[in-house]
């Protein structure tokens, strides 16, 4: 149970920790305090709505197929989470810039969820991250522990949003310093490996 929910929170807290477009807005309106509960709201709801689609869908559709190619499906999983890992490790040695967030005038909550729409579903990553790779590694666990797995995956969505949202203005001075990052990207690489290395053992690799 425990296993499960910490595997599906700390996958899913590491995919969405990487700032892109997305985290970048919620960041910038949680620094400008702007509509930020909602922003928040409506990008973890999102997240978890795919996390489910993607394990609901897997789980029932595909199952004969994710257990005749186990092993190829879950040595795909950890390669996908291996190079992830390897990128933050690039990214770490690289980093040399810090996000910064400009004043700018309010905008009214219905362009603001717009433009949040926009950032999350035409985002190619979110697919990929939410439906596809959570939804395989959730098969790994079978049944209740599956259920648990995918709150522990969508629980990472609301803390991190809300927590990116609320706590914006505090975290303005650490994530203006490239070095903070680094051990951000250091930490999320840790744990993807991790995780990758334990989808080689369940997919019989070792």
């Amino acid at each position: 149970m425990f296993y499960a929910f910490f595997t599906g929170f700390f996958l899913g807290l590491s995919l969405i920790v990487a700032i892109g477009a997305q985290n970048a807005f919620v960041l910038r309106q949680g620094i400008l305090r702007q509509h930020i509960f909602y922003i928040a709201l409506f990008c973890s709801i999102s997240d978890s709505l795919l996390i489910g689609i993607g394990v609901v869908g897997i789980s029932y559709y595909f199952n004969d197929f994710i257990n005749e190619h186990s092993k190829i499906i879950f040595g795909l999983a950890a390669l996908w989470l291996f190079t992830y890992g390897l990128s933050r490790l690039r990214s770490a040695f690289r980093a040399n810039s810090a996000i910064i967030a400009n004043n700018s005038k309010s905008i009214n909550l219905l362009k603001t969820i717009s433009i949040i729409a926009i950032l999350t579903f035409a985002n190619p990553h979110v697919y990929l991250d939410t439906m596809i790779l959570i939804g395989s590694i959730s098969q790994q666990f079978a049944e209740l522990n599956r259920v648990y797995f995918s709150i522990g995956a969508c629980s990472a969505s609301f803390v991190w949003f809300f927590g990116l949202a609320y706590g914006a203005k505090l975290l303005t001075p650490v994530i203006q310093r490239p070095a903070h990052w680094r051990i951000l990207d250091t930490i999320i690489a840790l744990i993807m490996f991790n995780i990758a290395l334990n989808l080689c053992f369940q997919g019989g690799w070792f």
